[in-house]
């Protein structure tokens, strides 16, 4: 991961790698609640080869985004995340200490 965290340097980012050729996508965080270590507009910057910059929560869910964001890639469908801890997947991920955030992963054209 880079030390990117402005959103325009993240899309900088994410249009230089596409220039070289790679496919991207970019992860939004879009809304959330209670404890949440990124603010809406946090973006993430993702390479079908695993590249990253910027954060959309800290660490605690990037594994799971990235993931999503490379599902995008490969079928070009647009996705909304949700994780919360209501959500068994929010302990897996690291959301445990009470927070939900929306994340919405669109593939770079």
């Amino acid at each position: 991961m880079t030390d990117t965290t402005h959103s325009e340097d993240i899309l900088a980012t994410a249009a230089a790698w596409r220039a070289e050729g790679e496919k991207v996508a970019i992860a939004t965080v879009v809304e959330t609640w209670g404890s949440s270590p990124r603010p809406a507009g946090s973006r993430l910057a993702v390479t079908a080869s695993g590249r990253l910059a910027g954060s959309v929560s800290g660490g605690c869910i990037e594994g799971a985004v990235a993931d999503a964001a490379k599902q995008a890639m490969a079928t070009g469908t647009p996705q909304l995340l949700d994780f919360g801890v209501s959500d068994e997947r929010a302990w897996e991920v690291g959301l445990s200490c009470g927070g939900r955030v929306k994340v919405f992963v669109e593939p770079l054209s």
